[in-house]
């Protein structure tokens, strides 16, 4: 009997050994407060601060890092995929009826949106230059977007899906006219142009 206690303790104080080995610190009740690698050594920065997490408040801090620390970054948000379209290209001046060579570009987009996966929205927003009235600019917006839209509904991108505005000439990437006041044919041409925002449950606007 004394033979099989004795074993027992020494199997006891093995454990209590291994557990006080174990990186306590590095752990509470709701999970990590440090990063940790595979053998669960606290990870430091390129400065040898600890990476903290979120769970991480002072009076957890533990004496291997009384120095500064660093922040786990936030998770980086995916971005929604935007495509520009120029209206040089898809239309002629003043028009809103495709030209072949904006086919085959939006050939190309219908493609591109069918392939990305949980679509959950199609913002499709059209833009005019600064030239004429903005009642007017408007409306060409709208009838460029418009003709995007069921273009693409055509290629298989589903219509209940696409949201379709016009922001006509009020959303300018580029000066309309130069600083001297004269015309700026070059930033006008960029800012002739259909915005297509591919939205999915992963990405935020």
């Amino acid at each position: 009997m004394k033979v099989k206690l004795h074993k027992l303790s020494l199997g006891l104080a093995a454990s209590m050994v291994l557990f006080a080995a174990m990186p306590a610190h590095a752990l509470n009740k709701y999970g990590c407060i440090y990063a940790v690698d595979p053998w669960d050594k606290i990870v430091k920065d390129p400065y040898g601060h600890c990476i903290r997490t979120p769970y991480w408040t002072p009076e957890k801090n533990v004496p291997e890092c009384g120095g500064g620390i660093a922040e786990v970054p936030p998770p980086a948000v995916p971005q929604c995929e935007k495509v520009t379209l120029g209206t040089d290209t898809l239309f002629d001046f003043n028009k809103y009826n495709l030209k072949p060579a904006g086919v085959a570009k939006l050939n190309q987009l219908a493609s591109d949106i069918r392939r990305t996966e949980k679509v959950t929205r199609v913002k499709i927003v059209g833009n005019t230059d600064g030239k004429g009235t903005e009642a007017y600019n408007y409306k060409l917006g709208l009838r460029r977007a418009e003709t995007v839209a069921s273009y693409l509904s055509e290629k298989g991108v589903p219509r209940s899906e696409m949201v379709v505005k016009s922001d006509g000439k009020l959303n300018p990437v580029a000066p309309n006219t130069l600083p001297n006041g004269k015309d700026n044919p070059e930033g006008r041409a960029l800012n002739r142009r259909v915005d297509v925002t591919t939205i999915t449950e992963a990405c935020r606007e």
